[in-house]
């Protein structure tokens, strides 16, 4: 009799670590770079450690994993000069990209600092 309890117990703990990871899909090295860069431009001290980790958090809660990378490649490819970075300046798709991480972070910005 105690050994479906068990199973019904082990099975409710797998479907909460389950959902857990579909929500927390960015990966570790994602957030601490994001910290990194984070604390970097707020100052290096125990509060902005608090901040910026709540910030990504925010951000990770808005946006999926895969569109936080594109905007992120979209930021980075934009600074090159050239056809190669106009493509990136001047696209439709890179554009909302942007727009979902700068919306994600305006709403970290409220919720964090």
């Amino acid at each position: 009799m105690l050994r479906p309890i068990v199973a019904v117990w082990v099975l409710a703990g797998t479907a909460v670590s389950v959902r857990a990871q579909e929500v927390n899909d960015y990966p570790t090295s994602a957030r601490a770079e994001y910290v990194f860069g984070c604390m970097k431009a707020n100052g290096e001290s125990r509060q902005s450690i608090e901040q910026c980790s709540c910030s990504i958090d925010v951000v990770a809660s808005i946006i999926p994993y895969d569109r936080y990378i594109t905007a992120e490649t979209v930021l980075s490819m934009s600074q090159v000069r050239g056809n190669l970075g106009g493509q990136f300046r001047s696209s439709e798709q890179a554009a909302n990209a942007l727009n979902d991480l700068r919306r994600a972070q305006a709403e970290a910005e409220v919720r964090c600092f």
